[in-house]
């Protein structure tokens, strides 16, 4: 009986499958550096905020500078993101939709952003929109400031943001087919029902995934912003200009509560990012 039980036993565990962890050099090299380059820079920015007590914490990130540093940062950058998100959908409509002469030249420009350092970027921002520049003269006998105003922050947003928007897109674009508009068409479908209903559900999930992009990237700006803004508070400072200026003054205490609000506001974006892709795959076209 007890030979029975046994031999019923082995037999059983044969048939249990037990699963292997992916445990190899690339597994070890891959979690080492992850836990390098990215764990271990937000564990200590997030513990040394903590050291520092709630109280402490609460009235750093809370103080009028710090408010108005986040509302230059989040407001802007969000103003750059939408105005970004139908621009950069009518750009990369036209870059698939239409030929015409220098479009390649056009459709690699739109990666300049990508390559050109941010300081050289901000440095020619504020050269071409300065009183004297090449559009900014345009606007000063309105009385209009651009470079080293608050708007000269939204311009630097701008730039740095649109190849988010119009690269998310194209490949949706290019994957759609014009035999759905021609369907669309010949059942009497009019120019403007065959966008709302046939050709912007698809394209929406895409457009908020690529507003979302830039928006997260805008806010993280620096380079640019630094050069072609003033950086008075209260008036066109950002949250990671008052983080450089914290470290200058030798205040570490308040460049990391500072710092910590713009790592918490990042790890939200992502997870909308990561929502809105997740959502985008219910109107993949196949």
């Amino acid at each position: 009986m007890n030979s029975f039980l046994s031999s019923s036993f082995n037999n059983n565990l044969k048939h249990i499958s037990i699963p292997k962890l992916p445990i190899s050099i690339p597994w070890f090299v891959t979690l080492g550096y992850l836990v390098l380059m990215l764990l271990l820079p937000i564990a200590a920015l997030i513990t040394k905020s903590l050291t520092l007590g709630v109280d402490e914490f609460w009235r750093i990130a809370t103080q009028p500078l710090s408010l108005s540093a986040y509302s230059v940062t989040f407001i802007t950058a969000l103003a750059a993101g939408l105005i970004n998100g139908v621009m950069g959908t009518l750009v990369a409509w036209v870059l698939v939709r239409y030929e015409f002469p220098g479009r390649k030249i056009i459709d690699a420009a739109i990666d300049l952003p990508f390559a050109l350092p941010t300081s050289v970027a901000g440095l020619v921002l504020a050269t071409v929109y300065s009183e004297r520049g090449w559009i900014g003269q345009l606007f000063a006998p309105f009385g209009i400031r651009i470079s080293f105003t608050r708007v000269g922050v939204f311009i630097a947003m701008l730039f740095i943001s649109l190849p988010f928007i119009v690269r998310t897109l194209q490949p949706v674009l290019q994957e759609m087919e014009k035999e759905i508009e021609e369907a669309a068409w010949s059942l009497g479908a009019s120019s403007w029902q065959t966008f709302s209903r046939v050709l912007l559900p698809p394209l929406i999930p895409p457009i908020l995934t690529g507003i979302a992009l830039g928006f997260s990237r805008a806010v993280g700006e620096y380079g640019s912003v630094v050069i072609i803004a003033s950086n008075i508070p209260f008036r066109d400072l950002i949250a990671p200009v008052l983080v450089f200026q914290r470290l200058e003054q030798y205040d570490y205490a308040g460049a990391t509560v500072i710092g910590t609000v713009l790592l918490m506001a990042s790890l939200v974006l992502l997870l909308v990012i990561n929502f809105l892709q997740q959502w985008g795959r219910r109107y993949a076209i196949k």
